[in-house]
């Protein structure tokens, strides 16, 4: 019975001329006139449609087709069928994207990249650039094969993949699979283009940090650029107090004091001291606030102590700023620990603060931090404040 295929009127058809290998391997253009999807004829009977091939994935206006089967070329077909035959790049030559955006071809293509001689690389770079390096850039499959061609590639070849991902820098970062690209490109590329691509993404630098995909790609800025390329850093300074207490911001701001010499983070942790009470208890400042008391200078653990004095209990029973409370008696200095400490050992209004944080569920892992990192004289006291409690808690 003959195959019947869905048709589409003439102003549905993209403007684009995508190429369709014929049975020979070589391409041709489509005929955009024809209101009937293009297929080539099998070389097994030419009466035998075989799915047409968009490089990249899809004809563009297949998108809201619901089709039963996955349209793959018959060499797609065979590789996937036929496991027992040895295959070898040159088999695929004229197959490259399609291969690239199928889960078992892409695979194929990368594990013979990590072996392949720089002729053979040319091959593969030659078929994907320019024309298709960006579709592929955000294909769930593709992408990894642009990731092994800036493994393996020449430096002329890295320098060209990262011009291309300069010119659509923010639109990778904000896509699931571009973003992979573009954090192996800035790890791989040469330092002047490292540069080029911080300064296009600068405008937009708040935007990517926002994002759940985005900010993955400012870490890695941060973690591998010299920081005096990174000129969006004085964005982050202004911006320090919302990116503190935003989900993926903070990632960022931690990645910086964690990298970064504390010159260039000094602006923002100035800024951020100023709030440092309410950031102990953000479920995202938190984190921000352990990142600058591990990684700063010791007075930056002084002021933020000292936004504790008075509050300690009340913090230490907090979900979020007990983790606080306990990276400042690992970080402080004897004199601020002992004030801290002091605090919990002193009894108010009949109200036994030992015993309080003893029977609390975040209050008491404070009581095991203080115990370990007191003094001599302060542990005593505290061992024997928690042992005239442990009956009663029994």
């Amino acid at each position: 019975m003959e195959l019947q295929y869905p048709t589409m009127p003439t102003p549905m058809l993209t403007p684009m001329t995508p190429l369709i290998p014929s049975t020979n391997g070589n391409f041709g253009s489509m005929d955009t006139n024809s209101t009937h999807l293009p297929f080539v004829t099998s070389h097994i009977s030419p009466f035998v449609p075989v799915a047409p091939v968009y490089h990249g994935g899809m004809l563009p206006y297949m998108n809201n087709i619901r089709l039963s089967t996955v349209l793959r070329s018959n060499l797609l077909e065979e590789f996937r069928n036929r496991k027992s035959r040895k295959w070898e790049l040159i088999d695929i030559v004229g197959h490259i994207v399609e291969f690239s955006t199928d889960q078992y071809g892409s695979r194929f293509i990368q594990t013979k990249l990590e072996g392949a001689g720089l002729d053979k690389i040319r091959v593969v770079y030659d078929e994907i650039v320019p024309l298709y390096a960006m579709k592929l850039m955000q294909d769930v499959f593709g992408n990894y094969v642009i990731q092994k061609l800036m493994d393996f590639g020449t430096q002329d070849q890295r320098a060209g993949l990262a011009r291309l991902v300069e010119n659509e820098i923010v639109d990778l970062s904000l896509n699931v699979y571009g973003c992979r690209v573009v954090q192996k490109v800035i790890e791989l590329c040469t330092a002047e283009q490292q540069t080029q691509l911080v300064r296009k993404i600068e405008p937009h630098v708040l935007t990517v940090v926002k994002d759940t995909n985005g900010n993955h790609v400012i870490q890695k800025f941060v973690m591998t650029v010299s920081p005096e390329r990174l000129s969006f850093l004085r964005t982050f300074r202004d911006a320090a107090r919302q990116l503190a207490i935003h989900p993926y911001g903070c990632r960022v701001l931690q990645r910086c004091l964690e990298y970064l010499p504390n010159d260039y983070c000094r602006g923002m942790i100035d800024e951020l001291h100023g709030i440092a009470d309410s950031l102990m208890q953000d479920q995202f400042g938190n984190y921000v606030v352990q990142y600058i008391l591990q990684h700063g200078q010791p007075h930056d653990c002084v002021i933020i102590a000292a936004q504790m004095k008075g509050s300690v209990l009340k913090m230490s029973r907090h979900k979020f700023a007990s983790n606080v409370v306990e990276k400042v008696l690992v970080n402080a200095n004897p004199e601020t620990r002992f004030k801290l400490v002091d605090e919990i050992l002193t009894i108010e209004h009949g109200v036994d603060p030992v015993h309080a944080l003893m029977m609390d569920a975040y209050g008491n892992y404070v009581i095991q931090t203080a115990l370990n990192q007191v003094d001599s004289e302060q542990r005593e006291l505290l061992y024997a404040r928690v042992r005239s409690h442990l009956i009663s808690i029994k």
